[in-house]
């Protein structure tokens, strides 16, 4: 921990030895005029290299981190507070790059997991048509692959043997042609085609048909012929069984095509579009990539699981893909100038209403339905331009966010390296590129790399930054004026509690055992601040309310401090570093805080509030301390002197 808190100071200490001493660079040096004195201006300003909002009118130490502080150079030249300028030499030893704005296609990729799964308008069953028993499955197990035509199935069924007997009675009445008139000869042509028919109704193919037709008798056994090519995925029926009609035998699915489906996120939504190229691979696949489109996204979003299904027609004419496969694909989507997804490919062209993969060039039918087609924009699957194409794009690298703010530096025209920091409304990102609604220009050079060295010496000449919108020393950082906003804010003056004899001793225990844990951490010693933190939780499990005699008033605000520092303290056996002990020691510094500000303390002498702006990423945080001189738990022999007293608590203890 000392060393890495020690790189930080070492790294800042360079930074400004950097910018100090090249940043600024130009004019006569101390061996051209032949003087070495140091001269120190009346309106010179000094400041700390990582406090930069710290500025005195004299030398000497920052008085939070006690670093020396650095003279502030002034610029000149008429630059607006917004800008800065730098030497050319200045400039390369940054490695400053820059990259002019420009207008191109945003393309963004949408990475995505998903599953090979049968297409389900090529799955079909084979079915009793009539009720039987069967007599043998040439067909008897799952996975075997069958071509149209294929026999499946011997069937044993009394209703197909009496409706065979029937169409040879009326063949063999027809080939008789004595004694018949007209109107006989008519009626028996009529019976040996409703005999035709009612064969096939059960399932008989012509062929059959006209082999039992030039038979003397009936067949006992009638065999069943696949419809359709595909492998067999369900197998119900077994030799020996009856079936009724209807019953279902076998299922088969056609693997020529198979379905992709992914699951896309609702984030993901405003990117998808139908006809949207799509490539993916397989793990058991290796080496193979595959492309299609999207053909359907589910207009459901699954609750459970806040995403959409995605699917993609692929065709599989090797049978390589098979169902049940784990996938990794890719959306390929182009935006359009207000960032919106968008397939220009697919206007004006003719698409069919329940088929939507059916995408034709002219008006027709469905050759899947039968349905006509109908035109894709009717149908609002397709979404094309409202105006531009192209959007303004820069490198993502160029881009410096804090909360909802972006931030650019431009390189201004001229010889001069001069560079302003401007604020920027953005997009969406696009890969490495950020579409740019509004703040730039075609053309302008933004930094894309080294601009977090600008920002830096924009901090240190207290001029609007990244981290610091306002400049000077009442901007944003770290706020050595007065307290930063959020959990470590100040707390203002309260309510004033009298406790009892009762309540002081529990509370003397409760802020023991934090002041231990407060000088543990300094010290760096996580073994103590962790035993001390967890003894702390277990005095205030022991603690009741009805031994203190409180007011009602007084026991509504400690049950309220009690929960938060029992919730505080409640895993503290179970911490693994002294980063989980300082991280609810802030937490419980506050709920401490609000204890001394309520109740006041015993002791007769003052505690203090103390705060530490650098804490926790510059957030801040405070604490409560016994002593007026700083020891910081949150940084410990790192940098143990950073912080400041900002209140004092006398004690409230009165003599009765």
């Amino acid at each position: 921990m000392n060393i890495i808190n020690n790189n930080k100071i070492t790294v800042g200490l360079i930074l400004v030895a950097f910018f100090f001493g090249m940043w600024f660079s130009g004019g006569e040096s101390s061996s051209q005029t032949g003087t070495h004195e140091t001269h120190i201006s009346e309106n010179q300003v000094w400041t700390c290299s990582m406090h930069p909002t710290v500025q005195l009118p004299e030398p000497g130490q920052c008085p939070i981190c006690f670093m020396d502080l650095i003279p502030l150079e002034s610029e000149s030249g008429g630059l607006n507070p917004y800008q800065i300028s730098m030497s050319r030499d200045a400039m390369k030893l940054a490695q400053i790059e820059t990259v002019p704005a420009s207008m191109g296609i945003a393309e963004l990729e949408i990475h995505l997991s998903g599953k090979v799964e049968y297409d389900e308008s090529r799955i079909g069953n084979i079915t009793a048509w009539v009720p039987g028993r069967l007599e043998r499955m040439f067909v008897d197990y799952t996975g075997i692959a069958v071509n149209k035509g294929d026999h499946m199935m011997e069937l044993y069924s009394p209703e197909l043997y009496t409706a065979q007997e029937e169409l040879i009675q009326a063949r063999k009445l027809s080939n008789s042609n004595t004694g018949k008139s007209a109107l006989g000869k008519k009626t028996i042509e009529s019976t040996l085609q409703a005999s035709r028919e009612k064969l096939r109704l059960m399932g008989l193919l012509d062929s059959q048909i006209q082999e039992i037709e030039s038979s003397n008798s009936p067949s006992n056994l009638i065999t069943v012929y696949s419809p359709m090519s595909g492998v067999v995925i369900q197998k119900n029926g077994v030799e020996g069984a009856y079936v009724k009609t209807g019953t279902n035998i076998y299922t088969i699915a056609d693997l020529s095509r198979v379905w992709v489906i992914f699951d896309a996120y609702e984030s993901d939504l405003p990117w998808l579009a139908f006809g949207q190229k799509v490539t993916f691979s397989a793990e058991a696949i290796p080496g193979e990539t595959f492309e299609g489109r999207v053909a359907f996204i589910d207009p459901v979003l699954d609750a459970k699981t806040r995403t959409v299904k995605v699917r993609m027609n692929v065709l599989n004419p090797n049978g390589i893909i098979k169902p049940g496969m784990f996938v990794h694909g890719t959306i390929h989507a182009t935006l359009d100038g207000d960032g919106k997804a968008i397939n220009p490919e697919l206007a004006n062209k003719w698409i069919c209403p329940m088929h939507p993969e059916v995408i034709q060039d002219h008006k027709g039918e469905c050759n899947v339905c039968g349905m006509d087609l109908v035109k894709s924009e009717s149908m609002g699957i397709v979404h094309t331009p409202n105006h531009q194409h192209e959007n303004l794009l820069i490198p993502a690298s160029a881009v410096l966010k804090t909360g909802n703010r972006a931030i650019v530096y431009v390189k201004m025209p001229g010889d001069e390296p001069i560079f302003e920091g401007r604020e920027i409304v953005l997009g969406s990102r696009v890969g490495d590129k950020y579409i740019v609604k509004s703040g730039l220009k075609e053309g302008e050079l933004v930094v894309k790399k080294g601009n977090f060295k600008i920002d830096s010496a924009m901090q240190i000449a207290a001029k609007p930054s990244m981290m610091n919108p306002n400049g000077g020393p009442s901007g944003m950082g770290h706020n050595h004026g007065g307290m930063p906003s959020g959990q470590n804010q100040k707390i203002h003056a309260m309510e004033q509690f009298e406790s009892t004899a009762s309540f002081r001793k529990a509370q003397n225990l409760i802020t023991d055992a934090y002041f231990i844990a407060e000088d543990a951490l300094a010290k760096d010693n996580f073994k103590e601040s962790k035993t001390a933190l967890f003894a702390l939780n277990i005095v205030l499990s022991a603690t009741t309310t009805k031994s203190f005699d409180l007011s009602e008033k007084a026991t509504k605000k400690w049950n309220e401090i009690r929960d938060q520092l029992i919730a505080q303290t409640n895993y503290a056996q179970h911490w693994k570093g002294i980063e989980e002990s300082r991280k609810a020691f802030n937490g419980l510094s506050q709920s401490i805080l609000l204890l001394e500000q309520s109740f006041g303390h015993e002791s007769s002498e003052s505690y203090y509030e103390i705060f530490c702006p650098m804490a926790f990423d510059n957030t801040g945080a405070s604490w409560l301390s016994k002593e007026k001189d700083v020891n910081n738990p949150y940084f410990g022999a790192s940098m143990l002197k950073c912080g400041e007293v900002k209140q004092e608590f006398k004690s409230s203890t009165k003599d009765k």
